[in-house]
C-alpha cells in the first residue's frame, strides 16, 4: 500500500507576509494617490454656473472662453456656459438677479451699481482683481481732433447702453465741457461695430475701454490709419473732482508698442481695474476653485489675452468696492506664504 502523502506544510509567516505583501503595497499607494489628488474631506465642487463676458471682439469675451477651457480641465465636475453681453453694466445686473453666476466688471461700474442701489447689489461679492482696463479714444488719422474737448458736434461711439464703456465715455466727456446728451452725437455702439463705422466713415471716433492690446483695434490700425487721442492728466483730475465712482480711475499710458501702426510714442490716458463678481448665493467650494483657477491659468491664458499677463496674486485680493466673497478668502488663506 503506497503512503498516505501527508498534508503540505504550512507556508512559513514570512512567505505568507511576502505573498500578501504585493496587494498591500497597491492599497497603500492607491490610498496615497487618492489623498494627494483629493485632499481628505475635500470634494470637488460639482454643478452648472453661467459666465456674463462681453461684446463680440472685445476683450472679456476672449478672456471668458480661455477661462472656460481652464476650468473645463481643472473642474471637470463644474459645467460652465457662457454668455455674451453689452459689457460692464448688463454683466452686473445679471449677476445680482441670478441670471449669471460669475462676471467681469470694471471697478468704476461696480460701484456706480452699488452707489445706486440697484437691485442685488448687497449681495454682490468679489473674487479676483484681475487687470486693468485703459480708455482709448480712437480717431481717423488725419482728424482734426486732438483732445477729448474737440469732439463737439461730432459723431462719436460711447459703447453700448449696458457697458462700462458708456459710464466711462459720458465722465470724460462731461470732464471735457461737454454734455453727452447735447455736444455731440453719440452713438451707442459696442467694439464689436465701432471700428467698421469708423472706417467706413459713420463714425468721427468712439471709446473704448479695453486692456492692452484689444484684437479690433490692432485690427483695425492695421488696415486703416487711425491714431488714440491724449487724455491728460487735467482730464483725469477733473474726472477725479467728482468723487464718488469715480475715484477708481487712474492716470495711465498706453505704451507705444501697444499699437505701433497707431502711434509712435507712449500716449497718456485712463485706467480702471477689472474685477470678477459673483454673489454671496455662490458656495464657498466652487467659488474657491473658480479663483484658483483664475489665478493658476494666468500664463497660459496671458499668452493670448496679454492683458491676464498682469494677474497678480499680492493684489488679486483687493476687490474694493466690493467685499471679498468667503470661498475667495479661504483659497488666498491656503496660499499665504
Amino acid at each position: 500500500m503506497s503512503p498516505v502523502p501527508s498534508p503540505a506544510a504550512p507556508a512559513p509567516r514570512a512567505a505568507r507576509r511576502r505573498v500578501r505583501w504585493p496587494a498591500a503595497a497597491l492599497l497603500v499607494v492607491t490610498g496615497l494617490l487618492l489623498w494627494w489628488l483629493v485632499p481628505f474631506g475635500q470634494e470637488q465642487p460639482s454643478g452648472k454656473i453661467t459666465f456674463s463676458t462681453g461684446v463680440r471682439t472685445g476683450v472679456y469675451q476672449r478672456y471668458g472662453q480661455l477661462l472656460k477651457e481652464a476650468l473645463d480641465r481643472e473642474l471637470p465636475r463644474v459645467t460652465v456656459t457662457l454668455r455674451d453681453s453689452e459689457g460692464s453694466q448688463q454683466n452686473l445686473a445679471r449677476v445680482a438677479s441670478g441670471e449669471a453666476d460669475f462676471t467681469i466688471a470694471t471697478a468704476d461700474a461696480v460701484a456706480t451699481y452699488v452707489q445706486e442701489g440697484r437691485p442685488g447689489a448687497d449681495g454682490l461679492r468679489g473674487c479676483t482683481r484681475l487687470y486693468d482696463d485703459y480708455v482709448q479714444l480712437v480717431v481717423p488719422k488725419g482728424s482734426r481732433v486732438r483732445s477729448a474737448g474737440d469732439l463737439e458736434g461730432l459723431r462719436v461711439g460711447v459703447g453700448q447702453e449696458g457697458s462700462g464703456v458708456r459710464l466711462l465715455a459720458d465722465r470724460l466727456l462731461s470732464a471735457a465741457g461737454l454734455d453727452p446728451a447735447k455736444d455731440v452725437r453719440s452713438v451707442p455702439a459696442g467694439i464689436d461695430t465701432m471700428p467698421e463705422l469708423l472706417e467706413r466713415g459713420e463714425l468721427d471716433a468712439f471709446f473704448w475701454s479695453g486692456g492692452l492690446p484689444t484684437n479690433a483695434v490692432l485690427r483695425l490700425s492695421e488696415r486703416f490709419p487711425v491714431r488714440l487721442v491724449p487724455l491728460d492728466q487735467k482730464l483725469v483730475d477733473t474726472v477725479h473732482a467728482e468723487g464718488g465712482p469715480s475715484r477708481y480711475y487712474r492716470s495711465a499710458v498706453i505704451p507705444a508698442d501697444a499699437y505701433p501702426l497707431a502711434q509712435d510714442e507712449p500716449v497718456p490716458t485712463v485706467a480702471v481695474p477689472n474685477l470678477l463678481v459673483t454673489t454671496d448665493r455662490m458656495g464657498a467650494e466652487l467659488t474657491e476653485g473658480v479663483t484658483r483657477t483664475v489665478i493658476g491659468s494666468r500664463d497660459r491664458v496671458g499668452r493670448v489675452v496679454h492683458p491676464a499677463q498682469v494677474v497678480d496674486l499680492r493684489t488679486a485680493i483687493y476687490t474694493d468696492p466690493l467685499p471679498l466673497h468667503d470661498g475667495a478668502r479661504g483659497y488666498y488663506r491656503s496660499v499665504k506664504p
